[in-house]
């Protein structure tokens, strides 16, 4: 199939699963359309056993694979969902909770990284660097899916923002980590590393992190400069929309990080340019498309994760191994969030249930497939990305259906308990 006839399909399927969600399951949108794509799935892996002379099951596969999912998020939907999210988060509330917030995307995302990766080589005799490479890619979250049903839980404004704001940040910082150790152990194959190497990785890291920054201010800021002297709120949305996809692509093409350049553009677009570049009537309407941009973009993402079922490899020994994979990432998981939090602790105070919230609410999602998928073919791809499709799924539908109720139990404002 063509990309039209692709684009066609998944947008037919997520409005039909997005449907039956909504009859039937009553599920949060996306996971409600990730829960039907799965069984979905398995319903054609089931009918392939009973009538393998069908080759449904193959075809579906032949089909899934075409579609490269790992290309679709992080050269296309990424950027747009990041630059949308980023849109919504304020720079007077990220201002006031910069410090946890940076601590918990880069302190938080090396500990993560470390103590998955130590742990997975453990548990599966894998090279520690090729395990760290697996770390790094479990260690992003991706709260976009339960952040409105977290806003019903009446949580307090500054942990709302601790949420939002680490999960656009550390999906752009643990993209980093992860070109930089895979670059360690794809290349040296995971026996060691050079001090050429580390210097390497650190120049890598900060021309990504911080050329990825700097581009995304100054495309912002030129963007906002242009709207202030156009009141067309068409014309307008249009230019947020050609800063999203052509500052992605041209950070992809300067080699820079793509991630944190939509965040910074985002951000930028969002607070100042909202107050100073654009009328009322414009703010409406760029919300209100971005807000649209970003549900149905969630949807069609949410649909690719339950069809990649078809790309996993089902062999009992990475089942298990991704079982146990799940109780490191929530180990990590709360190490990334405990530490900058008891660090801080004597110096600030925080939100009621910061630490539980936070952990149970750092869902894994899309950007770990995607970069699972993106490894090269070696022995140890199968495992990583059965592995990393057990815990992201674990992860959606576990954490996410039930991270409302711990919310409104331990975090909720006091005065509304």
């Amino acid at each position: 199939m063509n990309f039209l006839q692709i684009t066609s399909l998944l947008i037919v399927l997520a409005g039909a699963f997005g449907a039956i969600n909504y009859l039937f399951l009553k599920l949060p949108s996306a996971i409600g359309i990730l829960v039907v794509a799965l069984f979905a799935s398995f319903g054609l892996l089931a009918v392939d056993m009973v009538a393998p002379q069908f080759g449904i099951a193959e075809a579906a596969r032949h089909m899934i694979i075409g579609i490269d999912f790992s290309d679709a998020l992080l050269e296309g939907m990424l950027g747009l969902l990041l630059f949308a999210g980023a849109l919504h988060v304020k720079l007077a509330d990220l201002r006031a909770q910069w410090l946890p917030i940076a601590l918990m995307a880069t302190v938080g995302v090396g500990l993560s990284t470390a103590i998955i990766g130590v742990g997975f080589s453990w548990i599966t005799g894998m090279p520690l660097m090729v395990a760290l490479v697996f770390g790094a890619l479990i260690s992003p979250t991706d709260p976009v899916a339960v952040l409105g049903v977290l806003r019903e839980a009446n949580l307090r404004k500054s942990l709302e923002t601790k949420i939002a704001g680490e999960s656009l940040f550390n999906d752009g910082v643990a993209y980093v980590v992860f070109l930089v150790l895979t670059g360690i152990a794809f290349s040296g194959g995971g026996h060691g590393i050079h001090d050429n190497e580390l210097e390497g990785a650190a120049i890598l890291f900060v021309q990504e992190a911080f050329g990825g920054a700097v581009l995304g201010l100054v495309l912002g800021w030129l963007t906002f400069r242009v709207m202030r002297l156009i009141d067309d709120y068409s014309l307008e949305v249009l230019l947020t929309l050609g800063l999203a996809f052509g500052g992605y692509e041209l950070a992809v093409a300067l080699h820079v990080s793509a991630p944190i350049m939509a965040v910074c553009a985002g951000l930028l677009i969002g607070d100042i340019g909202a107050k100073h570049g654009m009328s009322v009537e414009t703010r409406e309407y760029v919300d209100a498309f971005w807000k649209l941009i970003d549900e149905i973009l969630n949807a069609v993402l949410f649909l690719l994760i339950g069809f990649e079922v078809f790309a996993v490899a089902f062999d009992m020994q990475f089942l298990m191994a991704g079982v146990m994979a799940i109780a490191l990432a929530l180990v990590a998981r709360l190490a990334a969030v405990a530490v900058p939090v008891l660090i801080l602790n004597p110096f600030r105070e925080f939100s009621r249930g910061v630490i539980p919230i936070m952990t149970w609410g750092g869902l894994k999602g899309g950007i770990s497939v995607a970069l699972a998928l993106s490894l090269p073919d070696g022995d140890w791809k199968p495992l990583i990305l059965t592995a990393t499709y057990v815990v992201v799924i674990f992860s959606i539908i576990v954490q996410g259906l039930t991270i409302a109720p711990l919310a409104k139990k331990v975090g909720r404002e006091p005065e509304l308990m």
